[in-house]
């Protein structure tokens, strides 16, 4: 889950879409993405396969649905208000795990869709369980994110992946 969509995902059609975005690229070398990689016989993955990866399990959503330039355009109410629906739609669909692209969408998740007052301050496994759904928070793969290096994101993917092998 990303934090919101921005415009320019949106005019494109796909998730994480602009292409200094270091998602597409740091998941395409993690072990998270091997085997989507091998089935579609390439090294690389990219926006127009956001669709595709329903079929291995991965979906993409966000805790807010109304996109920006950048995420301080944000409102407060526009937290208050997505986070429960995102809530509404991880317990219909029941995903095994979900996973977020960085604290500053899941802390706004877990203040206003689950209605906790501490929020969490690491990355990686959540000790919060949505039903039969685990968490686990990444960071986030936008270029502002600075503290995390493309090949940090990489990292996380791959411990991301751990976690998947160890869920099952």
């Amino acid at each position: 889950m990303g934090i919101n969509p921005s415009v320019y995902s949106v005019q494109q059609g796909h998730y994480f879409a602009r292409p200094i975005n270091r998602f597409w690229p740091a998941f395409s070398r993690s072990r998270l993405s091997e085997a989507i990689r091998a089935a579609f016989g390439r090294e690389r993955l990219g926006p127009a396969d956001d669709a595709t990866l329903l079929e291995f399990g991965i979906g993409f959503t966000d805790v807010v649905k109304r996109p920006s330039r950048n995420v301080s355009e944000l409102l407060p109410e526009d937290f208050r208000t997505g986070a429960p629906k995102l809530l509404a739609k991880l317990e219909s669909c029941e995903p095994r795990i979900a996973c977020f692209h960085g604290l500053m969408g899941y802390r706004p998740f877990v203040r206003h869709g689950l209605g906790l007052k501490e929020v969490p301050r690491d990355l990686g496994m959540q000790p919060i369980c949505l039903g039969e759904t685990r968490v686990y928070v990444v960071p986030s793969p936008s270029p502002a994110n600075a503290h995390f290096t493309p090949a940090d994101q990489t990292l996380w993917y791959d411990r991301l992946a751990n976690f998947c092998d160890a869920a099952q």
